[in-house]
């Protein structure tokens, strides 16, 4: 297998396009219409996984367990117990533990300022109008395992029980798939100590997701289901949609990178191939002014692959969404980078902040050399949970706002009625709403 990988790697050349350009067009329509597309055969069998949950609650779970996951557990062992939760503190290093402390806190930091306020406006009249902010009663993470559940996304359940406990989630539960040992990483149930998580339980897969969408015998239904997955599970948040909120129908991940003739080449390789090793259709994208830099990054991402960093899966994902942008000015990069609209944007530029009133579609921004997407995946504070697929032409990463409702609330007087009257009638009995009208005119009666 080392020579054959050998032998793809020496052949490997990201595609290289000018823009604007012809050929750039061509791999642009199918970047813009890389909205992933699932047999209606696969979303079938998500939905009689559904169907199986709804209608034989823990029992299916434990039968998809068991076929899919290879692991026999009863109800009684779905939740993790608060003695596994406190043995897990004793069972991961303690530089690892500082870092999940770190990051909660730089999460929370970053995310309480953003919390919106209730807020009323009253007039002389007695008019008064306003917003409610009130947070969703119970929210359900789900988490991937991982590789045999040896890789856990630890950063994810930071991402997303940090922002449901500050909005206010009275109880937030969070869904993982099991080790063959029926247990989890205790690096997840660490972070989900310090991120706030009320329970824990070692169920995944598409099974998890309805389970929390319709509550069983032993897993709460909540009212909002945030975090990533798998095909199956991204079905299984779709078919779910309208039973529950769900923060994104997210895809494979995504970079591009904008990088002017001063950006070092060996930033932008590693940048570029942090994205490409999460998934074969994984986007990795440069769009560069420098001639000079398309030469260099050519030739080092050789280099960076004969490391053997998953390698496999970056060539793939290079070959399927790998490419370098050849563009004239950086105002043009921005305009192709709006055209794309990135999950990550990195601006590797000069003066970085100045281009900021120029982009329009992002999921996050990146600014400098200094500021790889590594640091918004574990670190900085802003969310990791962000749109793919073009979805951020309208719409943003996950946040507090995704456990809060806003309640509109409105109060009229007699004479703000009276005053507004004839406008309401208007419009009420221009579309054919008669009722309406008269809901209106009956108080007019009693109005002097």
């Amino acid at each position: 297998m080392e020579g054959a990988l050998g032998g793809l790697v020496e052949n490997t050349m990201i595609r290289v396009l000018r823009y604007p350009g012809l050929k750039a067009e061509k791999f642009l329509g199918s970047l813009l219409s890389r909205m992933e597309r699932y047999p209606l055969k696969l979303e079938k069998k998500v939905a009689n996984i559904g169907r199986e949950v709804k209608a034989k609650g823990d029992l299916a779970l434990c039968e998809f367990t068991f076929k899919f996951d290879e692991v026999s557990l009863k109800p009684e062992e779905f939740r993790v117990s608060e003695e596994e939760i406190e043995r897990s503190y004793q069972q991961i290093e303690p530089e690892l533990l500082s870092a999940i402390k770190l990051a909660v806190t730089k999460v929370r930091s970053f995310h309480s300022k953003t919390l919106p306020k209730s807020w009323f406006d009253s007039s002389e009249d007695g008019c008064l109008l306003g917003q409610l902010i009130r947070a969703v009663d119970s929210a359900g993470l789900y988490i991937p395992g991982g590789k045999g559940g040896e890789t856990p996304l630890i950063s994810t359940v930071i991402m997303t029980a940090v922002p449901a406990k500050l909005a206010g989630v009275k109880k937030v539960i969070m869904c993982s798939p099991p080790r063959s040992d029926k247990s989890l990483h205790p690096a997840l149930l660490v972070a989900g100590k310090e991120a706030g998580v009320d329970e824990i339980y070692r169920i995944g897969g598409p099974w998890s997701i309805f389970a929390m969408a319709y509550g069983t015998e032993t897993i709460p239904k909540v009212d909002v289901i945030c975090g990533p997955g798998n095909i199956y599970v991204t079905l299984a948040k779709k078919l779910v949609a309208f039973q529950v909120g769900i923060d994104l129908l997210a895809g494979p991940s995504e970079v591009l990178i904008v990088a002017d003739n001063k950006a070092d080449p060996d930033f932008v390789v590693w940048d570029l191939l942090a994205q490409a090793e999460h998934d074969p259709l994984s986007m990795s994208v440069l769009i560069t002014t420098s001639e000079k830099l398309v030469k260099e990054v050519k030739v080092k991402i050789k280099e960076a692959l004969s490391k053997k960093f998953r390698s496999e899966i970056v060539l793939q994902a290079l070959r399927n969404r790998g490419a370098i942008f050849k563009v004239n000015t950086l105002e043009e990069a921005i305009e192709l980078a709006n055209r794309i609209a990135p999950e990550h944007l990195e601006l590797i530029v000069e003066n970085p902040e100045s281009y900021l009133p120029l982009i329009k579609n992002a999921g996050a921004i990146f600014l400098g050399a200094y500021t790889p997407e590594a640091v918004g995946d574990y670190m900085a504070g802003p969310n990791h949970v962000l749109p793919t697929m073009g979805l951020a032409r309208f719409t943003g990463g996950l946040s507090v706002e995704q456990f809060l409702k806003k309640i509109n609330f409105m109060k009229y007087s007699p004479q703000a009625l009276k005053r507004e009257s004839q406008s309401i009638i208007t419009l009420a009995l221009n579309e054919n709403l008669p009722s309406h009208a008269e809901a209106v005119r009956i108080r007019l009666k009693n109005i002097t």
